[in-house]
């Protein structure tokens, strides 16, 4: 959201990977887990990692298919309520719940995700950021991997600065999207905040 520098839209819209970047294979926890089972060091590194998982199938929602589901992003500022979207319904009505941001404040984002059926690896939170159509931002966020869990999972990003000043304020559009290392889109969304002098 720090729009001081223009992008132009090809630098938007480049490739989220390196091109010599080539993700490991996808493996099952079974696999996993039976691999280099002789060290046990390892085993027990994976034993800590994977929890409950190695144990038993970990299904959050049996009704949705998805390894990752993505709950709810928040807004975090200090000593204010977080502003929160909940991505768990219709995302097309996510864009009239404009946040209203106060012009040059910190701010973190938190995103709250459930992981089942099977690890996924190398999980990337992808934040594009328009003014009137124009591309002025552009946040990518390694998330990490992260194993099945009967509990939500979340992910904090570092302290951002909004933008302040005369020519920052107005609203911005913004779609933001959860992928991994193999290109899965977990989840699309659209969203808008609008940038004031004060809160109200």
């Amino acid at each position: 959201m720090s729009t001081e520098k223009e992008m132009n839209p090809a630098e938007v819209e480049q490739e989220e990977h390196d091109s010599n970047y080539q993700p490991p294979p996808q493996k099952t926890i079974e696999e996993i887990m039976a691999a280099d089972a002789e060290d046990e060091s390892l085993r027990k590194y994976k034993e800590a990692l994977l929890g409950e998982a190695q144990v038993e199938k970990i299904i959050f929602d049996e009704s949705d298919p998805r390894k990752v589901i993505v709950k709810k992003l928040a807004l975090l500022v200090a000593d204010r309520d977080p502003m929160e979207l909940d991505l768990t319904g219709d995302l097309t009505k996510l864009k009239k719940n404009v946040f209203v941001i106060k012009e040059g404040i910190q701010y973190k984002i938190r995103i709250d995700f459930v992981v089942q059926r099977e690890i996924v690896h190398g999980l990337k939170y992808v934040q594009k950021t328009y003014r009137m159509g124009v591309p002025v931002d552009k946040m990518v966020q390694m998330v990490g991997s992260y194993p099945p869990k009967k509990e939500i999972q979340s992910y904090t990003t570092p302290f951002e600065e909004a933008p302040s000043g005369m020519m920052a304020r107005g609203t911005y559009s913004v779609t933001s999207l959860f992928t991994d290392d193999d290109k899965n889109e977990h989840l699309k969304w659209d969203w808008s905040f609008e940038i004031k002098k004060d809160w109200q």
